[in-house]
């Protein structure tokens, strides 16, 4: 027996030996990227459409499918017939779905926005129609089919399909001036839209909003490009305690070409606005500066006369989100944290309370909509664990809940539009997606499309498996995950590299299939590092006082709970507490160098990549909501800094930047670094000519950064040998 024993040993060894190493060029060249269902859209009835791509021909078509066969019922439109168009890179549908917009030459401007030249494609002529022979923002189909409105130079503009005349709308549009229907920098990055108008239901009216940037100061960037000399990228970014743009809310009529400005009393911001059930009602949300204040409006379209159904206050911050929802006698759906969970409400038309339809110490993070055929509301949560997330029902009245899904791991769903059935998504951290049809009582019905191939794949390869687990510091009970290496001994000591990302709500610690960074993790796990992940004080998913705690004090809280984490995972008998790393991107990277120089006994080194170096340099939306503005703040500002502690550095320290960020701006590194220079402390640094935020564009970028990072990790946390 015991040479059978240390022969079954030694064949597992060897076949240990003999499988792959994880390298950094394929984590970036797309060796591990997923199968996935592209760009689908529930239809009218049981159907949904995806986009597909022929690898053979180069072309793009759009096709229907069951939901309840999942086969192909047809093509709608295939480039490959259209005689003026090779390829199309998006698509939207008219109402009764007869046409479509297909978009082609799209190019990004921020995060969010696009320009683009987009065509209508009528579905029974198979003709395509030029919306405009520039590059436009945002066209979108009236209701009635028979109109696309859209942005160009800043202003608005109508077509008319039936005719091809075209109308503009506004005037006053001019570039780091006036923006009207498309919303500013700061709208499009912290309140997340871009399309700033939107058609009422009966196609009469326009509503939009008016940025005037005027009085917001102006923020440039040198592009260095390939021209003898640079160019400038000049926009106007609000920082924390500056001016906004000045928003208006204005109502275009279609008969009488005339617009009417929207009193909306006194506020800051206009984060969200929709068209009731009603077509003369008019639904619009505004927030107070603090973002504490929020007033929900109905403005009648007729008289123009406006009234608050709702005001929700917060002694922090009110989130906003997009799951105000409209019934057909106009009672809405409501999601709030006002209990110390976000739950769904139901409210009248008049802002009455009806009922809270979930409740419980847990989180409602999507919400589907309604049948109202059989008054069954859809949404996910994380009923069964912080870290996962499960797809469930529950009726309008709050009763005869049902669990539709598996309760671990991710679950998110498709709903067709009729609720009838549901494209579920399926991940967890050992399962790459899968795509399952339910019925929508939840009974599954068949597979949609897996992820076998890159499972088998996989299994080719030495990969260490994340272990979840709660970490009990003197600060609380966290949310962690942890990486060890292959051949883990628990006799030896290991260097620990810890990764968090820590902002407000967020979560870094799921139970979710891999992104490029886990895998990244687990190359280093290879190599002979323990790595974790925990989840502090200030993110989400585990209740508004857990998540709120950080109001006010960005730095402190988090900054803490991961200097704590760090010693208590270094009392672990395998991890050898002298080193131990740390390193995060953006709001992970103002992070870590933090921690750096404030747990200066702690961590060995840091790497931070586009971090934020003082809040005073970040815009205003995001900033003031969780620090109120540095005039009246400015110790919050200040004393949770990296610039006020670099003469505490110790360790041995990396700041990677682009200088094209327009996000968190080049300027926070260039501040960090001249502080280190004159405390005479030595550093590292990489900057990435002209790259945005994510540092991805241009050939080898992600490659040449995590060989740079990788190298630095390899010379600064020793391993035991």
């Amino acid at each position: 027996m015991k040479k059978i024993f240390v022969f079954f040993i030694a064949i597992t060894s060897l076949a240990t030996a003999q499988k792959q190493h994880i390298t950094l060029e394929e984590i970036w060249n797309g060796s591990f990227r997923t199968e996935r269902m592209n760009e689908l859209n529930s239809m009218n009835g049981d159907f949904y459409t995806l986009l597909n791509f022929n690898r053979k021909t180069r072309s793009t078509s759009i096709d229907k499918y069951s939901y309840e066969t999942l086969e192909k019922v047809r093509t709608i439109v295939d480039s490959n017939d259209l005689n003026n168009l090779k390829y199309f890179e998006n698509y939207s549908f008219n109402n009764n779905e007869t046409k479509l917009i297909l978009g082609v030459d799209i190019e990004p401007i921020y995060r969010r926005s696009t320009l683009g030249i987009f065509y209508v494609y009528d579905i029974a002529s198979k003709s395509l129609q030029l919306i405009d022979k520039d590059k436009i923002q945002e066209p979108t189909f009236s209701p009635d089919s028979k109109k696309v409105a859209y942005a160009k130079n800043n202003n608005l503009f109508i077509k008319n399909l039936e005719t091809n005349k075209v109308t503009q709308i506004t005037f006053d549009g001019l570039k780091n001036n006036i923006i009207n229907g498309i919303s500013d920098w700061v709208y499009e990055e912290e309140f997340e839209f871009v399309r700033a108008f939107k058609w009422s239901n009966d196609s009469k009216n326009i509503a939009f909003l008016r940025f005037d940037e005027t009085e917001v100061p102006t923020f440039s960037m040198d592009i260095y490009g390939n021209t003898l000399y640079p160019t400038q990228q000049v926009f106007k970014y609000p920082k924390a305690g500056e001016n906004n743009s000045v928003v208006t809310l204005k109502l275009y009529n279609t008969t009488t070409a005339k617009t009417t400005k929207i009193d909306l009393g006194n506020y800051e911001y206009i984060p969200r606005f929709t068209w009731t059930n009603d077509i003369n009602i008019l639904c619009a949300t505004t927030l107070n500066r603090h973002q504490n204040n929020l007033k929900l409006y109905f403005i009648n379209t007729v008289n123009f006369s406006s009234k608050v159904v709702f005001n929700e206050t917060d002694k922090a911050y009110v989130d906003v989100n997009d799951n105000l929802t409209f019934l057909n006698d106009n009672s809405f759906i409501w999601t709030s944290e006002k209990d110390g969970f976000n739950h769904i409400y139901h409210y009248t038309k008049n802002g009455k309370l009806i009922n809270q339809v979930t409740n419980g110490n847990w989180e409602v993070t999507d919400f589907y909509g309604v049948n109202e055929k059989t008054k069954t509301i859809f949404y996910q949560s994380t009923e069964d664990g912080s870290i996962n997330r499960t797809i469930y029902a529950i009726k309008l009245n709050g009763k005869n809940k049902k669990r539709l899904t598996n309760p671990s791991g991710t679950n998110s769903a498709s709903f067709s539009k009729n609720f009838n059935f549901f494209i579920n998504t399926f991940s967890d951290a050992n399962t790459p997606p899968i795509y399952n049809l339910y019925n929508g009582s939840g009974e599954l019905i068949k597979e949609v499309l897996n992820n076998n191939a890159l499972l088998e794949k996989l299994s080719t390869y030495n990969l260490a498996k994340k272990e979840f687990f709660t970490l009990k510091t003197g600060n609380g009970a966290f949310n962690a995950w942890m990486l060890k290496p292959l051949n883990f001994d628990a006799n030896k000591e290991y260097p620990l590299f810890m990764t968090q990302y820590s902002g407000p709500g967020s979560q870094s610690v799921s139970n979710k299939w891999n992104s490029a960074n886990d895998y990244w993790h687990k190359l280093l796990a290879e190599k002979g590092y323990v790595i974790v992940c925990v989840d502090g004080r200030g993110t989400g998913f585990k209740g508004a006082n857990f998540k709120k705690i950080t109001y006010k004090e960005l730095g402190k809280y988090e900054v803490l709970d991961q200097i704590e984490a760090a010693k208590e995972l270094g009392k672990l008998p395998f991890i050898d507490a002298n080193e131990i790393g740390i390193w995060g991107w953006s709001y992970g990277g103002f992070m870590s160098s933090n921690c750096l120089l404030k747990g200066n006994d702690v961590f060995k080194m840091a790497i931070a990549v586009a971090p934020v170096i003082s809040w005073r340099f970040y815009d205003s939306i995001y900033t003031e909501r969780y620090m109120q503005t540095p005039q009246e703040n400015p110790n919050g500002y200040d004393e949770n800094s990296p610039l006020n502690y670099v003469n505490l550095l110790n360790g041995n320290f990396l700041l990677v930047h682009g200088s094209g960020d327009d996000n968190v701006h080049f300027q926070n590194s260039m501040r960090m670094s001249n502080a280190l220079i004159e405390a005479n402390k030595p550093f590292d640094q990489a900057f990435y000519p002209d790259r945005t935020h994510g540092i991805y564009r241009g050939k080898n970028t992600r490659l040449h950064l995590y060989n740079k990072m990788t190298k630095f990790i390899e010379q600064n946390l020793k391993k035991t040998k």
